[in-house]
């Protein structure tokens, strides 16, 4: 009787030992799957939206040039960071000759300040998909504090083996902070710019690891080059023979 019962707890502590090790295992495979990821900006499907007051009613633009990465734990938001670099240059309004003068001295200085930055200094979650990103601005060469609303959208697979991640965000900046003050008074008073300049970023990031690493769509192949002029290029027998009986031209 007392070897049955021996050998009964033997199997007992067996099976404890296997019970814990499972566990072990299962905590280690949710630690891993909840770590902090890195999501790579893909600028073709990501901007950084602008909207400025033009006399009485809203002018907007946008910046096309945009690269950075983006840190986070979709279960604890205030784990993350963020890092952006925006090409000054590439400003948008669909309007040219307003773009040039964006781009002058006056307003953003591209030939002296090429680039504007961001970068978080800390993360404090809201609650649900919702995070304020505390960070620094750098535009013209002077840096302030500015404080993003970020809401995150939703993950999953993309249809080319990578994995993505979408993000909105907005803040609210006075470009006279950042020395862009040109303005034009109006001849019943009043200017023609305002100075607050509202910001609206939406931002698709794909995964960076070893499995989904800048997985982007697949890039058509150039047609190769044999050297031969195209079809519709070459002169038919007929054209040719008329060419040849046209008199030169002096």
């Amino acid at each position: 009787m007392q070897r049955r019962n021996g050998a009964c707890g033997h199997c007992v502590a067996g099976l404890l030992l296997a019970a814990t090790l499972c566990l072990a295992g299962a905590s280690g495979l949710s630690t891993a799957r909840a770590a902090t990821e890195t999501y790579a900006i893909d600028a073709g499907h990501s901007s950084v939206g602008f909207s400025i007051t033009h006399f009485f009613s809203r002018v907007t633009g946008r910046f096309t040039g945009i690269e950075g990465t983006i840190t986070f734990d979709p279960e604890h938001l205030d784990k993350g960071s963020v890092r952006v670099v925006i090409d000054a240059g590439s400003i948008d309004t669909a309007n040219a000759e307003r773009d040039r003068h964006l781009r002058s001295a006056d307003f953003f200085d591209v030939a002296n300040h090429p680039r504007i930055t961001f970068e978080s200094s800390a993360v404090r979650s809201e609650g649900g998909s919702r995070a304020m990103v505390d960070g620094s601005l750098t535009l013209r060469g002077v840096s302030r504090p500015v404080t993003l609303e970020i809401e995150f959208l939703g993950s999953g697979p993309d249809l080319w083996g990578g994995y993505r991640s979408g993000f909105e965000a907005r803040t609210t900046i006075n470009r006279k902070d950042f020395g862009m003050t040109w303005n034009e008074a109006l001849d019943r008073g009043g200017l023609m710019l305002g100075d607050e300049v509202a910001i609206l970023i939406n931002i698709e990031g794909v995964r960076q690891d070893s499995a989904t690493e800048e997985a982007s769509p697949p890039q058509e192949e150039p047609p190769a080059d044999d050297g031969a002029p195209p079809a519709d290029e070459t002169p038919t027998a007929e054209e040719g023979d008329r060419e040849a009986a046209e008199p030169e031209q002096q």
